[in-house]
């Protein structure tokens, strides 16, 4: 049961987290590129229809990726609750790896709600008003993205390496 479990927690990380931290990493770039394609006030940008339709694909881009964090960012909820069901089924819910694993999922998942999310629903409104977007602001969001990540790839590292384990290799 324990590696059925396993493989559940490691395929759910893999689906729901993957795509977010893949999207979420592209988003401040799709929105620099709609930002400089349509100036503010302008109906297209660019050079007329081929222009417009240029910008009305990265609009579209910027949509998909905001959605796809959003989606994502719900289901990946299975991840840390397969991982709960796999600790127990293991027996290391005390372990010093796991407790340090569960705060670092909590303060990724955090800034996910609190930073990234936000942010990138300020920006897409922004971007469909045709109000001005700040660099800075774009900026800030990637700062944000990479801590997310950041955080995640350390959760990944200590899942593998389990420092202190019996269990682990």
């Amino acid at each position: 049961m324990t590696k059925f479990l396993l493989s559940l927690h490691v395929l759910a990380a893999i689906l729901a987290i993957g795509p977010v931290t893949v999207a979420a990493s592209m988003f401040p770039q799709a929105v620099r590129r709609v930002a400089v394609a349509v100036p503010v006030g302008t109906a297209g940008g660019g050079d007329g229809a081929a222009g417009a339709g240029a910008a009305q694909d990265d609009m579209s881009t910027v949509r998909l990726l905001h959605r796809i964090c959003r989606v994502y960012s719900g289901l990946g909820v299975a991840v840390p609750l397969l991982g709960f069901a796999t600790a127990a089924a293991m027996g290391v819910l005390g372990d010093a790896w796991l407790i340090a694993s569960i705060t670092l999922t909590a303060a990724a998942a955090g800034i996910l709600l609190a930073f990234v999310l936000p942010r990138q629903e300020e920006l897409l409104e922004d971007l469909t008003g045709r109000q001005p977007v700040e660099r800075a602001r774009t900026a800030r969001l990637a700062m944000f993205t990479g801590l997310f990540n950041l955080l995640w790839a350390t959760v990944t590292v200590l899942m593998i390496v389990r420092p202190g384990s019996t269990t682990g290799a």
